[in-house]
């Protein structure tokens, strides 16, 4: 009897003994030409599979010390891109901090005198100054202080989100590590994902570390922060997006899925993986079969590669007008 691959599960995921079965239950579509996956029966064993019960129609601050180091939580961000960024996209400034050499350099100049005009607090320092505010970071001349996060409603997220065809919408289950949650922005919004839910509870929020990570990306992308997570999961059904979840528990090969219509990807957090709460309310799990000693993958690494290949699958269904062959 051959081995089987091994399941994919985010670092440090426990073993959840016996996977979860759901081959009676698939509500994937067979081709990835269907533009959506078809209303199934029930089963009378469903309440053991990871699928939600309830019946649905068819898919279609404060200033920071100079002195002191910035902590995950702090509202200083630094660096030339993340705060050009914030800059381009008119985000809420508090104060800036900026070299008098990079004050009047073209790319910042006139953003600058905006930024002031709307009434941010622009200080010409020296960069020794930078190095005080930043503890020593690599701020590259330019720091500046945000305002809170203004995080969307989730009925406005999936608005936004349906006004695109076969929209895509991430979610992340307690991931409480900033890194991990920049690097998935990072990616989502590349790759071409519509918005992110995280919860309010036990989950790193949008904190500086995450805007620098994300390296811009927040600026056209919108995430929505949710009390709970499974209502939040229930509301994405009803508006016709269809859940599916990244466990190692999960029966479904990443690449043997058939992903098409709106979707909502699942990701879960660095130590627990998804929940068994989140899990039940998935359509499909889905994992990445592990060749290597490695037992597991970095949660944002993950993300990445289920991402890619929903969007590599439907680029499979797109024609390109100019790819189309000239005639003669």
């Amino acid at each position: 009897m051959q081995n089987k691959p091994r399941k994919i599960k985010t670092s440090g995921e426990p073993n959840r003994g016996q996977p979860l079965k759901i081959k009676a239950k698939r509500v994937i579509a067979n081709s990835i030409h269907s533009p959506s996956p078809s209303p199934r029966p029930r089963h009378k064993d469903e309440d053991s599979h990871p699928v939600s019960n309830s019946p649905r129609s068819h898919r279609n601050f404060s200033h920071p010390s100079p002195s002191a180091k910035p902590t995950e939580d702090s509202d200083l961000i630094y660096g030339r891109h993340p705060v050009l960024s914030a800059l381009e996209s008119q985000r809420e400034l508090n104060r800036i901090w900026v070299t008098p050499r990079l004050r009047y350099d073209p790319r910042f100049h006139h953003l600058i005198l905006q930024a002031k005009d709307n009434g941010t607090v622009i200080d010409e320092v020296e960069p020794k100054r930078l190095d005080q505010i930043t503890n020593g970071a690599n701020h590259q001349g330019i720091a500046a202080q945000i305002a809170p996060y203004s995080y969307i409603e989730l009925s406005d997220l999936i608005e936004q989100a349906k006004s695109v065809t076969d929209p895509v919408i991430v979610v992340a289950d307690g991931i409480t590590d900033p890194h991990n949650l920049g690097a998935i922005i990072r990616t989502a919004e590349a790759i071409g994902a519509q918005g992110l839910v995280i919860p309010q509870r036990r989950a790193s929020g949008i904190t500086s570390t995450v805007v620098k990570v994300a390296a811009g990306a927040l600026e056209n992308f919108t995430v929505a922060r949710v009390v709970n997570l499974s209502r939040a999961l229930e509301e994405l059904k009803e508006a016709g997006f269809w859940i599916y979840g990244t466990a190692a528990a999960g029966s479904e090969p990443l690449h043997t899925v058939k992903f098409s219509g709106p979707i909502v990807l699942v990701i879960g957090s660095e130590g627990e993986g998804l929940s068994m709460l989140t899990q039940r309310s998935c359509d499909v799990l889905v994992s990445i079969p592990l060749l290597g000693k490695t037992p597991s993958l970095n949660a944002s690494v993950a993300a990445g590669m289920a991402l890619y290949e929903i969007y590599r699958q439907r680029s499979l269904n797109t024609v390109y007008l100019d790819k189309l062959p000239k005639p003669l």
